[in-house]
């Protein structure tokens, strides 16, 4: 993705897409850092989905940081997010106000992080005093009156907080920024592996969290709880009793039987109950240390693996505080049956608890006559955001990248938003034929019929696509998953159908065609010709085990019902009680409140 040079009332922005403070050496100067929570004001400029993605890039602050925002009640200094001439934003806190734009084609998570670390007061990594050492700035193929944009800094102006440079970082230019010639870098890496890693638009580095984790002197992140990879004998402090009549086991990988968080680099451990001794019935509970939550919500990812007998189970638990500070009241969360296959799987576990708990893993003995391994777990995650509702795991990917060509595709299971509404995904390995781009996958989403059609809302427009390719590294902190979105405009018309009346999002069985897969209508698919470049997809670590995991979420309500609550807070500080005011109405119904009985609850 490339930032537009822009400008803001016929003025050039400094480095692109910065609006220089009045003291240049704000990096430098503390009176420009902010104090949390960050008040933030969403103008009714914004599209629904640049909402969307503003939120999503404020829970990865809170995850990744001591970072957070609040919605805005009147201070004096606060981000107003706005759909202007490009992507853009000052550098530090102003103590006045100040605004971001997030215009057109702006509206990606990265892009926004990108113009928030800006706003929290850091430059481009190319601009470091030391650039030179690790890259090359091609002059001439710059184009003329932009060679500014390149310039470096003095230590009095930057300050790099003690860290190497980072070709990682989602602040640092692509090799194809401001170049006259679409094919001839304008910058390039003194390092040539790294020339098709700068400027990637993923997430933050972990230089770039390193960086601001030490300039607002952080210690914890907000939504971060927990954690553990089995790496190490103290299993991050979690425990068992003795008196289990089965036990959990601190267990090194071998050939044909590895760990998750090293496969396919080196041997690793993962915690093993073994099914095939003992007696049917037998279990042993493997409980985390207790945690202290901040918020409500909760979601528990790990990775685990069953090969033993068909009645090996894995139960998740929760054991709360009873009320008089002991943590020992038990709530079950979920159990997983073995289902034959025997390859490491995701769980995503949601639940809600406010007081101290812990969470624990109960494996049951099913029959160790029949069993020819055991229960495994590995790669274990908590943090308070929400869970991701649907997971495509794609298995054997190289064997599926090998088999197939430019306009190939597979298809997902159908998956249920919280809704109703039925899905699918389409991914091409090697991109749509139609498009233009080499090296890319492709990927489409397409609505399908069920018998839910009948009771849900048509055209099923202003709601929020969300899809994620999963980095697995089992630092949850340094994972950087891909995620991009869009939003459905109930308005849109079928592209390319003869007739002109049919809209995009409309029931399946009338904009779409019958696919005996599925049993249902497939709509039109909507998506990107550009979703994972190829290098992308072997940089990170997105596959793991050979596979290949894909979250796909269709928010409707609930990603509505958080703006609806922001515009009725900006409401009453402007003044405005009156729920038909034209303020209201106006910016309600442009997140698709439009009838009065909806538009205007208590």
């Amino acid at each position: 993705m490339v930032f537009y040079l822009i400008s803001e009332m016929g003025r050039k922005l400094f480095e692109g897409d910065i609006i220089l403070p009045l003291e240049r050496n704000a990096l430098r100067n503390s009176s420009y850092r902010w104090k949390f929570p960050i008040p933030y004001i969403l103008a009714d400029s914004l599209d629904l989905n640049a909402k969307g993605v503003i939120l999503q890039a404020f829970e990865m602050f809170r995850l990744k940081s001591c970072v957070d925002f609040k919605p805005y009640e009147g201070e004096p200094t606060y981000l107003k997010f706005e759909k202007l001439d490009g992507c853009w934003s000052s550098v530090g806190d102003l103590q006045s106000g100040q605004t971001v734009s997030i215009g057109e084609r702006c509206d990606y998570k990265a892009i926004v992080e990108h113009e928030l670390l800006h706003a929290l007061g850091f430059y481009h990594e190319q601009s470091r005093t030391d650039r030179d050492d690790y890259v090359q700035i091609w002059w001439d193929e710059i184009i003329e009156g932009f060679a500014y944009a390149f310039d470096k800094h003095n230590d009095s102006f930057l300050d790099d907080l003690n860290t190497p440079y980072d070709y990682e970082s989602v602040l640092h230019y692509g090799p194809y920024s401001f170049n006259i010639n679409s094919n001839v870098p304008s910058i390039t890496t003194k390092i040539p592996e790294f020339n098709e890693i700068i400027g990637q638009r993923l997430d933050f580095s972990r230089i770039d969290l390193l960086k601001l984790n030490r300039m607002y002197n952080c210690t914890s992140s907000l939504t971060f709880l927990d954690q553990c990879s089995f790496e190490y004998i103290n299993i991050c402090g979690m425990v068992q009793s003795r008196q289990d009549g089965a036990r959990w086991d601190h267990t090194l990988g071998k050939p044909g039987d590895e760990d998750h968080t090293l496969v396919g680099s080196c041997a690793g451990y993962f915690m093993h109950l073994d099914t095939k001794s003992g007696h049917a019935g037998q279990s042993a509970l493997l409980e985390s240390r207790i945690l202290y939550p901040r918020k409500k919500e909760k979601c528990l990812q790990f990775f685990y693996r069953l090969n033993g007998s068909p009645q090996d189970k894995l139960v998740i638990w929760v054991k709360k505080d009873d009320g008089t500070g002991n943590v020992r009241r038990m709530e079950k969360l979920h159990t997983i049956t073995a289902d034959g296959e025997h390859h490491w799987k995701l769980a995503s576990i949601p639940f809600s608890v406010q007081h101290k708990f812990r969470y624990g893993f109960q494996g049951i003995r099913g029959d160790p006559a029949k069993s020819a391994g055991g229960i495994a777990i590995d790669d274990t995650s908590l943090t308070e955001t929400n869970c991701p509702t649907n997971v495509w795991h794609i298995r054997n990917f190289t064997s599926l990248f090998n088999s197939t060509s430019k306009g190939d595709y597979v298809t997902s299971p159908v998956f249920y938003s919280s809704e109703g509404y039925a899905f699918a995904l389409q991914l091409y390995p090697h991109g749509r034929s139609s498009s233009p781009y080499t090296n890319y996958m492709g990927i489409t989403f397409h609505l399908c019929s069920s018998p839910n059609d009948g009771l849900l809302e048509w055209p099923a427009g202003h709601r929020q696509v969300v899809l994620s390719v999963l980095d697995q590294d089992p630092d949850v902190i340094h994972r950087m998953s891909l995620s991009l979105s869009f939003t459905t405009d109930p308005n849109q018309l079928v592209y390319g159908k003869s007739e002109n009346d049919t809209l995009q999002w409309d029931k399946p069985s009338i904009t779409g065609n019958f696919s005996s897969s599925c049993n249902c209508y497939i709509s039109p698919g909507v998506g990107w010709n550009t979703f994972l470049t190829h290098r992308e997809l072997h940089w990170k670590k997105f596959l793991k085990n050979d596979g290949l995991f894909i979250f796909a979420d269709f928010e409707g309500r609930i990603f509505q019902d958080r703006l609806y609550f922001h515009v009725l807070k900006i409401s009453l500080l402007k003044g405005v009680t009156n729920c038909h005011h034209p303020y209201i109405t106006s910016s309600l119904r442009k997140l698709g409140f439009e009838n009065e009985g909806v538009l205007f609850r208590p």
